[in-house]
This record gives C-alpha cells, sequence and structure tokens, in this order.
C-alpha cells in the first residue's frame, strides 16, 4: 500500500515502518527459537488486532509449535479500556504442562493482558509470556512483565499493522499516530 492511500490521511504521522517492524519480527523470531531451543510452545494470538503480527511471526520461529486463537474484548468501541476484560473466544486445547507465548499487538495498560496471564496459570500451563510488538508502557496500570517486545512507543493512539480503532485501519502496512480529529468526537 502506498503511504499516499486514503487511510494514510487520517494519521498525524507514521510511527513505525513496515521495513521496522519486519526487521523487529526477525529478531524476535530468532529471540524465541533460541530461548525456546528444544521446546514446543504454544502460541497464543489474541484476536483481531495480533494476526498481522502473529502470522508474520510464527514464520520466523524455527521450532516446532502450536498454535491457538483466543479473543478478548476491554474496549469496544472506544480509544480507552473500560476494565472489563471479556473473553469472547477461548482455547480450543488443553495448555497443561505447556510453555505458552500469548502475542498480543499491543500492552497498553495491561489490564487484559494481567487477567489473562491469571486465567492461564489456573490452566495450569509450565510457562507463560508475554510477546508483543508493541508496549507502551506510560499507561501501565498495573504491574506486568512482558517478556518480548518489538517497541516501546510513546503515549500516542497508534493504528495500522493489526491495530484499530473501531475495526478500521488494521490493512495500513505501517504504524502511525491516528489523528485526533477521528476520535476525539467521542470525548
Amino acid at each position: 500500500m502506498d503511504t499516499n492511500a486514503k487511510l494514510y490521511e487520517d494519521l498525524d504521522r507514521i510511527l513505525i515502518t513496515r521495513d521496522q517492524i519486519q526487521e523487529a519480527i526477525r529478531k524476535m523470531g530468532k529471540r524465541i527459537t533460541e530461548d525456546y531451543a528444544g521446546k514446543e510452545p504454544v502460541l497464543i494470538g489474541i484476536l483481531r488486532g495480533a494476526v498481522v503480527f502473529f502470522a508474520d511471526l510464527v514464520r520466523e520461529i524455527d521450532l516446532p509449535l502450536t498454535m491457538e486463537f483466543m479473543a478478548i474484548s476491554s474496549y469496544g468501541s472506544s480509544t480507552k479500556s473500560s476494565g472489563v476484560v471479556r473473553i469472547i473466544k477461548d482455547l480450543d486445547r488443553d495448555i497443561s504442562g505447556k510453555d505458552v507465548l500469548v502475542v498480543e499487538d499491543i500492552v497498553d495498560s495491561g489490564l487484559t493482558l494481567s487477567h489473562l496471564k491469571q486465567v492461564l496459570a489456573t490452566r495450569k500451563a509450565a510457562s507463560v509470556s508475554i510477546v508483543t510488538l508493541l508496549d507502551k508502557p506510560a499507561r501501565r496500570k498495573v504491574p506486568l512483565e512482558v517478556e518480548y517486545s518489538c517497541f516501546n512507543i510513546p503515549d500516542a493512539f497508534v493504528v495500522g499493522y493489526g491495530l484499530d480503532y473501531d475495526e478500521k485501519y488494521r490493512n495500513l502496512p505501517d504504524i502511525g499516530v491516528l489523528h485526533p480529529r477521528i476520535y476525539t468526537q467521542e470525548d
């Protein structure tokens, strides 16, 4: 997609380019391959935002692995987390005794992933680690260890590469800061 495409008009600026994203994912895949050598991890992609990142990441991991998906909601169409976490789609397989990597698009307040880690711990996973494309530590509301992060980003509302605002912009190949004029009418 050309950066002159219509969807780019709604961005204030491009924060991370598609080339930077791909390079970071290659490095992340190599690191996970080394860290989990001799193991067969279960990667859980969090629908829908993490799908693009998840697909690219699993192709960079040189290990036997299992893919699972969950859908969790704490946002709705707002730009801020509601703090209420709902599991919309649960796992299809048992994870007891497995090394689990939860793959998310962005870690913001930490509320959703903190809750999810607690849920997965009750299912007796051998380990649970967080893998994220973007980490926004300035917004953290609860303590949460993020074991694998491609980028730490400032407190800005970002879209693209799977991240959305009201289900739009997921198909942008770059990550951009959404112009406030797009979402200020909700305040």
